[in-house]
């Protein structure tokens, strides 16, 4: 179908960008310059921040996106100036099984086909990127080994942004053409899905190219045979890796269903990443605008967790408010059938947030099954819990459906102008210590079990000099324990650490709990069956 989008001139115009600031890519998007983090275009006024996350989500999602999109065009429908900072969709779920990540209905952002898609080329520049550092390990040994690398010991995976399990586990073959055999040859190895990237990560984390520079040098790639850590920065990769992300790093700047300005910018998975739009999209997103609406990775055990724990502290940026998406059929969901036993959940999703010292608004996420019923028994908990709400319909309704929750935001955050927001741990705790902060204080666990394989991986890395950097907790999405099938507000329970991984680029410790999967594979009916291109060339069945 279709769309009547505005130009993207227009957009530019609502924000009051001058034409210098930004670069057409099409006449509905633009990449913005990098320049706007040292102008200022608002008299040094600075918007507030405000997170969007989630109550433990089910398989198909509670609609976040949309609330979120639903949420800034509410918030431009009575007269704020808003903006929304959202992730870049992968093609491992576009294709796999929950679809496309630009929203729905009257609340998208646009071109949606295309933001899912291809769009600016930000993902292919990651992959990549991340590959040709790949190549340049396998070069290197091949070519003599100069670092001395221990070639059981490379980390350094490959990367492809598509569900694809055959492609977990493979053999690198870096045989000489004589037949002799070279360091590394017939080594094992993995690819993982472009979202889990470190590069992602980093690029989503750097607060500018010099940022970036950085970041990539201290990528560590493998261990010598002295058991001392090699870096992307000993293989003398930054340049070009910094060559193929140098127009990646730049924010894309298009426009929701109804027009309002939107970024969509990075996108690392909530659950084996920290889940959120990049930095730079955020900090520009404040120069430009009253209220930024930045969507953070599933529920508020993992991206948002990760956003006061991890970016808050990285980039000094700070929160203002956090909505909390829920709905009947999650709350229904982790009541194993039972709404009401479902309340344990929502209740401390209301809890996690408020935990960080920042006021919370729920947002009651209405679906056309949902009986009016079921959604005063949910409006009736908030109120007894001292909850702000509103319901929102932004996807049968667009801004109108969410402009009694954009009041709602307003009138919190006008109410609460000095807030405080507070992280988890200290920087000063040791590994452990922020793995038992987070599990109990977050997850509800009673204690921490670390395997022997993350046992002897913490401690060399703390050997290397990496102690004091923030832990990146990788666990289900489908409870607030490890346990997938463990429903409502679990206690008594004990997180079991399975590994710990090392990403220094982006500057955190990759602590991962259960079986967490890298490399997704296609269901076996995937939604890429139901895609398909018309006569016109229009995209057909991606929503």
């Amino acid at each position: 179908m279709k769309k009547n989008l505005l130009p993207i001139e227009v957009i530019a115009a609502k924000l009051n960008l001058p034409d210098t600031l930004y670069e057409r890519r099409s006449t509905i998007s633009a990449k913005l310059s990098l320049d706007l983090l040292n102008t200022d275009l608002r008299s040094g006024r600075r918007g507030k921040l405000i997170l969007v996350t989630a109550t433990t989500p089910t398989v198909s999602g509670e609609g976040k996106t949309v609330t979120s999109i639903g949420l800034v065009q509410g918030l431009e429908k009575i007269g704020k100036s808003a903006i929304i900072t959202s992730r870049e969709p992968s093609l491992g779920p576009v294709f796999g099984m929950k679809g496309g990540a630009a929203g729905g209905g009257l609340s998208q952002i646009e071109p949606a086909e295309k933001i899912n898609l291809h769009f600016h080329g930000d993902f292919h520049a990651i992959t990549s990127a991340h590959n040709l550092l790949s190549a340049l390990i396998d070069s290197h040994l091949f070519h003599g080994n100069d670092l001395d690398l221990d070639p059981s010991a490379v980390t350094w995976p490959r990367t492809l942004d598509m569900n694809d399990r055959a492609l977990r586990n493979i053999i690198v073959s870096v045989t000489a053409p004589d037949k002799r055999q070279r360091d590394g040859s017939n080594r094992p190895a993995g690819f993982l899905i472009t979202a889990a990237s470190e590069i992602m990560a980093i690029l989503a984390l750097a607060t500018g190219r010099a940022d970036l520079r950085r970041r990539i040098a201290r990528i560590i790639i493998a261990q010598n045979r002295k058991g001392e850590p090699v870096t992307a920065g000993d293989l003398r990769a930054t340049g070009p890796m910094l060559a193929l992300l140098s127009e990646a790093l730049l924010p894309n700047l298009v426009q929701t269903t109804e027009g309002t300005p939107a970024m969509v910018h990075c996108g690392p998975f909530g659950n084996i990443a920290h889940g959120t739009s990049s930095v730079v999209s955020q900090q520009i997103g404040l120069r430009l605008a009253d209220y930024v609406i930045n969507e953070t990775g599933f529920a508020s055990d993992l991206g948002f967790e990760k956003y006061m724990d991890l970016v808050m502290p990285s980039s000094g940026i700070e929160p203002s408010a956090a909505v909390l998406v829920t709905t009947v059929q999650s709350v229904r969901n982790q009541g194993e059938g039972d709404l009401e036993r479902g309340f344990a959940n929502l209740e401390k999703h209301i809890a996690i947030v408020r935990g960080f010292h920042l006021p919370v608004i729920v947002a009651i996420n209405r679906f056309p099954n949902d009986s009016e019923a079921e959604l005063q028994i949910l409006k009736e908990f908030c109120e007894g819990h001292g909850a702000s709400f509103a319901l929102s319909e932004a996807f049968a309704k667009g801004s109108e459906g969410a402009i009694a929750l954009a009041h709602k935001l307003v009138e919190v955050i006008d109410a609460n102008p000095h807030v405080e927001p507070r992280s988890t741990y200290s920087p000063e705790d040791s590994v452990t210590e922020k793995i038992t902060k987070v599990a109990r204080s977050i997850y509800g666990a009673d204690a921490i079990e670390l395997s022997d394989l993350a046992r002897h991986n913490l401690a060399r890395f703390e050997r290397w000099g990496f102690g004091h950097l923030p832990v990146c907790i990788a666990k289900t999405q489908y409870s607030l324990s490890d346990n997938p099938k463990l429903m409502g507000a679990p206690t008594g329970w004990t997180l079991h650490v399975t590994d710990v991984a090392l990403s220094a680029g982006a500057g955190f410790l990759v602590v991962i709990s259960g079986a967490m999967m890298l490399m997704p594979g296609l269901p076996k009916a995937s939604r890429a069956l139901d895609i398909d291109v018309d006569d016109e060339g229009e995209i057909i069945g991606m929503s």
